[in-house]
């Protein structure tokens, strides 16, 4: 999968961090992570403990000889306390450069890269209610995914855009996969479960400060993404239930909404914070990556949904996630790194003159994707893109509190939170 010589056509992880000595080197070196994936050695696949730590299993080599399933990690530490989460170890090949390699020197685990030894890192541990079962006999640890220091439910797992062939993101690679079955307002179990779980977890004393809600896209109902919006009160106010307080640290990612509806959210629910995802900082691109959302809602008025929600949720209390490196996808994104860059900073600077502040990932090649075997950005990209969107926010006094270092972990410009 990689190409030949790919590193003499980059900078390495140490020009970029000798080139800017203000990056947190462990961020850039989590960047590079991402971007390139890990790969694991025998032995260190002997560290991971199911009983333990918080593992989901993986078809490694899907459809290919040697296929076979493994606990795989959902996410590790650095001595630091910085946090990289969902797909970053796994087996599934990036395109264009050789991945990282997690072994065992000295009796710890360490990333290697090239010969050369790295950081040491620790997997996360699974909570106290993993292995319990609801009073409807489900598998608790089947309900949600978690972080550090977050528990997150999915409703509902199925993304309609995808319902028309061609509409979906062409970043995105979870189509192809079957991801659960879809949850209805009438479907009573599952809010009991779900309530019985938020329970369980507040229960652990300080491993969760926060609570979290993503689906997919679903535009039916008397009003468009009435369904959805529907099947998000009743969630989340089965999930405040087992707080009993009218507020609480609750942050839901979901599609573009009208004012009314946003609202309804606020006013019918404990959610403190709203994220709805541009992905893309640019029209053009955006009508071309992502065209189920350009079709049903389009860029402008996704941006107005945004500037709504500040309205209602209040400035830093609202944020757009965006697939950072995704708009130099070929053949219609930006030719060059510089002005990509260019041109995202200065959309990201109006956005957040409005209130909004940004959550960024980094874009990876996966294996379903309409976008599989292109050539992502350069760290050194991906370095100037996270420490721009962090000086844009701020400049305009925007906090990221739910999703910041300790509550996802999942984003390079808000990990620089940590040291405003």
């Amino acid at each position: 999968m990689s190409t030949e010589n790919w590193r003499s056509n980059e900078l390495s992880l140490k020009e970029v961090t000798e080139k800017y000595p203000d990056f947190p080197k462990l961020i850039a070196l989590k960047i590079d992570v991402d971007r390139r994936g890990i790969r694991f050695t025998d032995e260190a696949y002997k560290y991971v403990d199911p009983g333990f730590h918080y593992t989901q299993k993986v078809v490694v080599h899907k459809g290919e000889p040697g296929q076979k399933i493994l606990d795989i990690p959902q996410g590790f530490a650095f001595r630091d306390g910085t946090v990289s989460c969902t797909d970053v170890i796994t087996d599934q090949p990036r395109a264009y450069r050789d991945p990282y390699t997690l072994d065992v020197v000295e009796g710890k685990l360490r990333l290697v890269d090239n010969d050369e030894v790295l950081e040491e890192i620790s997997f996360w541990e699974k909570p106290d209610f993993f292995g319990k079962k609801t009073s409807n006999g489900t598998l608790m640890e089947s309900l949600v995914d978690v972080r550090p220091q977050r528990v997150t439910f999915t409703p509902n797992p199925k993304c309609h855009f995808w319902d028309k062939p061609g509409n979906g993101c062409k970043y995105c690679s979870f189509h192809s996969e079957t991801r659960g079955h879809e949850i209805t307002v009438g479907d009573e179990r599952y809010f009991q479960d779900i309530f019985e779980v938020a329970s369980e977890a507040v229960k652990q004393k300080g491993r969760f400060s926060q609570f979290h809600m993503v689906s997919g896209s679903d535009f039916s109902g008397e009003k468009p993404f009435d369904t959805e919006v529907n099947l998000y009160i009743k969630a989340m106010q089965s999930v405040g239930k087992a707080v009993k307080e009218k507020k609480v640290p609750f942050k839901l990612v979901a599609s573009s909404f009208s004012k009314e509806q946003l609202k309804r959210l606020y006013e019918e629910t404990p959610l403190t914070t709203y994220t709805t995802d541009l992905e893309v900082l640019n029209e053009e691109k955006f009508k071309w990556i992502c065209p189920g959302k350009a079709e049903v809602v389009g860029y402008q008025r996704w941006k107005q949904s945004l500037y709504d929600a500040v309205e209602i949720f209040g400035r830093g209390n609202v944020d757009s996630g965006l697939v950072g490196g995704v708009e130099l996808a070929q053949p219609y994104g930006f030719l060059t790194e510089e002005e990509a860059l260019k041109a995202v900073l200065a959309e990201a600077d109006e956005i957040a003159s409005h209130g909004v502040s940004f959550a960024e990932i980094v874009w990876k090649t996966g294996k379903y994707s309409y976008f599989y075997k292109q050539k992502t950005p350069s760290l050194d990209y991906y370095v100037q893109l996270a420490q721009g969107l962090a000086d844009v926010r701020r400049k305009y006094g925007l906090n990221i509190y739910t999703d910041d270092f300790r509550r996802c972990g999942n984003h390079p410009n808000t990990d620089l939170a940590r040291i405003d």
